[in-house]
């Protein structure tokens, strides 16, 4: 501060000194050359001989000191574009979170050729362009990403799918990945992508084949891995008997049957889902005795209430010994409202028509359900109690409804066998219609 004050009394002094001799004597200075004659006073040259040199001290100074090389003006000119870009497109990558499409498309192309990150540009504008259902656009920024980054075909290949199976264009997408599986075989978000692919197209050939693949590679969790595969092989059984010529025998259809259902995984041959598909296929290929004969085998090795139901509906060729087979299981399974319904259907079958209402309602008083209620309804019909059918249902009907009270109603009388066999004018389908 003290210096500052300092210098500046001698710049006041020195002025005043300056001032004064200016006043005094101002001086003449005459510049001629040639024609041109310039006349100044002596301070007025001296101030402009002052200021001239300075400006030219400057110049020389700029230009031999302060020079900056060609580089480095460009190095400026790609900082000053970078830092615009970047504005962009973090503006551009707001707009898309905030859903506004036609915003983030404009500002991220824009930012992406002077972008250092081009291909995060591309792939977000073609996001954008894709939320505005833009097809076109969304080709055209993916063909663009790739041409920036070349290397980056794995990432540029995952969202081209993605975009592709949200349009539904399986058949594209399928190709999409195919390559995308050569170029990364063990990519697990590229085989959960292609396990969706082959589920929109029903491709279950090709989906079995993944299977173990999604397994190694964990792609799934435990329990819908294990839902896929019953689904996969499931459908695989199904697709059999309609591949097959309409003038296959039954011999060709069991014999395909049995060839796929041999393909199936053993430690998937006794899911119930399978065990049941599997059945329900032999009885529509005209094999229903393997199918009661399958059906009891599972049933030993692994009790499952849909299955005996199953068991209950199969015609095998021996109706006495089917109902004996059954009845042997309800020492065991007593509590069974499925055996019980299973075991009034066959007693039917066996024209003891008496028994099959006493199973029907024992399946009933264990558990309600509308096909025992039907059953029991049918026989009451074949046993001309038409009344108490009546009351079934009714009774049926409010239990459909969710209306049944929770007390149950009045069981059916008894109809004694021998009643039945006499009431028995029609069979179960017709006393229905």
């Amino acid at each position: 501060m003290k210096r500052l004050f300092l210098l500046l009394l001698i710049v006041l002094a020195a002025g005043a000194w300056i001032g004064e001799k200016m006043v005094k004597d101002p001086g003449y200075v005459l510049i001629t050359y040639s024609e041109t004659s310039i006349e100044t006073s002596l301070w007025v040259l001296l101030v402009i001989a002052a200021v001239g040199f300075l400006a030219l001290h400057w110049a020389v100074n700029l230009f031999f000191k302060a020079r900056i090389p060609t580089h480095k003006i460009r190095e400026w000119r790609q900082r000053r574009q970078q830092a615009s870009s970047q504005g962009k497109t973090l503006k551009g990558l707001l707009a898309l979170s905030e859903g506004r499409w036609w915003k983030a498309q404009r500002l991220l192309t824009q930012a992406a050729e002077t972008s250092g990150q081009p291909l995060v540009n591309y792939l977000a504008a073609a996001r954008a362009a894709h939320e505005q259902r833009e097809d076109k656009a969304v080709d055209q920024l993916l063909q663009q990403a790739l041409t920036s980054v070349p290397q980056a075909e794995l990432a540029i290949g995952v969202t081209q799918a993605q975009i592709q199976l949200e349009r539904g264009q399986y058949d594209p997408a399928l190709a999409t990945l195919l390559r995308l599986r050569r170029l990364a075989p063990k990519h697990s978000y590229i085989m959960r992508m292609l396990k969706e692919v082959y589920l929109k197209l029903g491709d279950w050939s090709s989906l079995t084949t993944l299977l173990p693949e999604l397994r190694k590679h964990k792609v799934l969790e435990d329990d819908e891995m294990a839902t896929l595969e019953q689904q996969c092989y499931a459908n695989m059984l199904g697709n059999v008997l309609p591949a097959l010529p309409v003038e296959a025998d039954d011999s060709t259809r069991l014999q395909a049957l049995n060839k796929e259902w041999k393909a199936i995984p053993s430690k998937l041959s006794s899911e119930e889902p399978l065990v049941r598909r599997y059945a329900e296929l032999l009885i529509e290929a005209g094999s229903e005795d393997k199918a009661e004969a399958f059906l009891k085998d599972q049933l030993k090795k692994n009790w499952d209430e849909s299955l005996v139901t199953l068991y209950g509906q199969v015609q095998g060729s021996d109706a006495h010994k089917q109902l004996d087979t059954a009845k042997s299981w309800e020492a065991k399974h007593a509590d069974s409202a499925a055996l019980k319904l299973a075991l009034a259907r066959l007693s039917a079958r066996n024209e003891q028509f008496g028994k099959a209402v006493e199973y029907a309602q024992a399946s009933l008083a264990v558990e309600k359900s509308t096909d025992a209620y039907q059953e029991l309804i049918n026989q009451l019909l074949q046993a001309g109690e038409s009344e108490q059918a009546k009351a079934m249902m009714e009774e049926s009907r409010n239990f459909a409804m969710g209306n049944l009270p929770a007390e149950s109603a009045p069981e059916a009388e008894q109809v004694p066998a021998e009643e039945g066999k006499e009431a028995a004018t029609t069979d179960s389908k017709a006393a229905t219609a």
